[in-house]
């Protein structure tokens, strides 16, 4: 039995940082423009495209299942329907496009064409070189994609697949806890951290009442009091939910080793930092509000 070397904190610090990176093209209107010339301008529809395009050409069922926390209805509002205005290659060529744009103009050309920026590309795809397929469809769907030549590419291309391999064990975690997506969507935004209930209900298809109602469950079980705060139980359940979440991704971190990881945090960290000072997320996307 191999003996663990890498707090698997710190795994959980690499990532948060590598996902801040990756995430921002939800919010790039480059992408949005690249998918608009495709015919796909509902921003619901991009979405779904952009994240499950490499899954191919599939229904609302896989796509509801590999995203855990949107509302099915959502889902099939768009899904099937996107592919016949645009197929996966197609928006996967043009996801390419819109990343390298928004990467551009959020980090400078000085930065994207950096030493730093292919140091931190050859660090991250090592630690991907650890992740592994099986149970994990959103990871395994993108590591059969090429790596882009750019360094600033393979870097965010890295970051996807780290992102979702963390995030398709995290899905098996929620579901062992017994939370169900509008469920852990409530208690990941009672910890603070977590998307305002205002974007959970424009991006992910949920209603106020069934917020509402998901409360009442948690509150049943004793996770949340009656003011929507985590109880003790709650928080105990949100932190073992996170623990086990480590421990279902730790290979990639373990992989690249303690050196590794701290230089690949450090950078990662300052282009996060970066891209935020750029606007490239909403102010009001996070908190308990």
């Amino acid at each position: 039995m191999t003996t663990a070397t890498i707090d698997p904190r710190a795994g959980r610090r690499c990532h948060n940082a590598l996902n801040a990176l990756h995430s921002t093209h939800y919010f790039a209107p480059e992408v949005g423009k690249e998918l608009g010339a495709l015919g796909v301008t509902d921003p619901r529809a991009v979405n779904f495209a952009v994240r499950a395009a490499a899954l191919g050409p599939v229904g609302p069922g896989t796509v509801a299942a590999a995203f855990y926390n949107y509302k099915y209805e959502l889902v099939a509002r768009h899904v099937p329907a996107v592919w016949s205005i645009a197929s996966p290659d197609a928006v996967l060529a043009a996801r390419a496009r819109g990343v390298d744009s928004a990467l551009r103009r959020l980090l400078g050309e000085q930065v994207v064409t950096s030493p730093e920026m292919a140091e931190a590309a050859r660090l991250a795809l090592r630690a991907a070189e650890a992740c592994t397929r099986g149970a994990r469809p959103l990871y395994a769907a993108h590591a059969d994609l090429p790596v882009p030549e750019e360094p600033h590419l393979a870097y965010w291309h890295a970051a996807t697949l780290l992102r979702e391999h963390r995030g398709d064990g995290h899905l098996a975690v929620l579901v062992s806890a017994g939370l169900d997506g509008l469920e852990a969507l409530v208690t990941h935004t009672a910890t603070g951290k977590g998307f305002r209930p205002k974007w959970v209900f424009g991006t992910r298809g949920w209603r106020q009442e069934e917020w509402d109602a998901a409360k009442v469950r948690l509150r049943e079980r004793g996770l949340l009091d009656a003011a929507g705060e985590l109880t003790e139980q709650g928080v105990a359940l949100r932190a073992e939910i996170e623990q086990e979440t480590d421990r279902l991704d730790h290979a990639p971190y373990e992989h690249l080793g303690a050196e590794g990881v701290e230089r690949l945090t450090e950078l990662a960290t300052g282009f996060a930092r970066a891209v935020v000072a750029a606007g490239a997320f909403p102010g009001d996307l996070f908190g308990k509000g």
